[in-house]
């Protein structure tokens, strides 16, 4: 069955005067997705998203959004779109309940429409009890929260979440997480920005990897864990390894690397089965006596580090 492209972007190219921050980017995202862009700050996410709703002009390339092209006056489309930007755009003047009520009053003109609107919002980022409070009155994960619902109050079915959680507590970003992933499950095609791994890892379906304004690599967790050498890392734990002894693991079948420091022994495979029973077998023939084991897969963060050659945080 052929997927429907909600975003389709080709060959985009935005330039700084000498700085090029995107570089022919290419990208395509489908109805129902939670679709991730992962890269380090100024890798080109947020100028992405910025050209995607036409509040940024771009020196080459194509965009459509639900199959049309998006221009700055294309109201009809954008009420179909909610954004949620890093930084919080709310008015301090205005409670919780009037914020969310002015911004969903953009798109939905019919009052009683528009209340039920705001009141599901409310309860959606359980800010009932705040209802009343001023922004500055708000803790940095409410406040957050309450950017959330004033994006998505006008029910979108494309919603822009540009690293909605940074600097909130734990607790509100598991309960931002579970919205966005509730969200999704209610119809809306999200497309989500962060540096943080272990977010995209938890709630996208599809991935792109960003660096220098290009796409490096784009699919599924599981098909980028798949592009990379590393298939699963052994530790071991070893007081005396005799003389030679990592040359000897370095030869062992689907092995490309082995390290040994601080009594630790550490074993990188490419794909392979039973690397784990192999190994504690060899260590058993060579009476190589030895303490814990630590079997790793491959991480997003492995995938990025290979791929782009550095940390994602750096």
């Amino acid at each position: 069955m052929e997927q429907n492209v909600i975003i389709k972007v080709e060959a985009l190219v935005k330039r700084y005067k000498e700085l090029i921050a995107l570089d022919h980017f290419n990208l395509e995202v489908y109805e129902g997705e939670i679709f991730g862009l992962l890269g380090p700050n100024g890798s080109g996410k947020s100028t992405t998203i910025s050209c995607i709703l036409a509040l940024l002009q771009y020196d080459k390339g194509t965009i459509e959004v639900f199959g049309q092209p998006i221009k700055p006056d294309s109201y009809e489309l954008k009420r179909k779109i909610g954004v949620v930007l890093q930084d919080v755009a709310v008015f301090d003047e205005l409670t919780v309940y009037e914020n969310i009520d002015y911004f969903c009053g953009l798109y939905v003109t019919d009052k009683k429409l528009r209340r039920q609107y705001v009141e599901e919002a409310i309860d959606f980022v359980e800010l009932k009890e705040f209802s009343k409070f001023y922004p500055k009155k708000l803790s940095g994960g409410l406040l957050r929260r309450l950017n959330i619902a004033c994006g998505i109050a006008h029910k979108p079915k494309l919603i822009f979440m540009d690293e909605p959680t940074v600097a909130v507590d734990p607790q509100s970003r598991n309960k931002i997480l579970e919205g966005i992933k509730q969200l999704n499950r209610e119809g809306a095609t999200i497309v989500y920005t962060s540096h943080y791994m272990e977010e995209v890892e938890q709630i996208c379906t599809r991935i792109a990897i960003m660096d220098g304004g290009k796409n490096l690599a784009i699919g599924t967790k599981e098909e980028l864990k798949d592009m990379i050498k590393t298939g699963e890392t052994i530790q071991v734990e070893i007081l005396e390894l005799p003389e030679g002894g990592v040359e000897k693991f370095r030869a062992l079948p689907h092995v490309y690397r082995a390290e040994y420091a601080d009594n630790h022994l550490k074993v990188y495979y490419t794909k392979g089965q039973r690397n784990l029973v192999r190994l504690i077998d060899y260590l058993k023939q060579e009476n190589i006596s030895f303490g814990k084991v630590y079997s790793e897969l491959p991480t997003l963060n492995d995938v990025f580090l290979e791929i782009t050659g550095k940390q994602l945080r750096d």
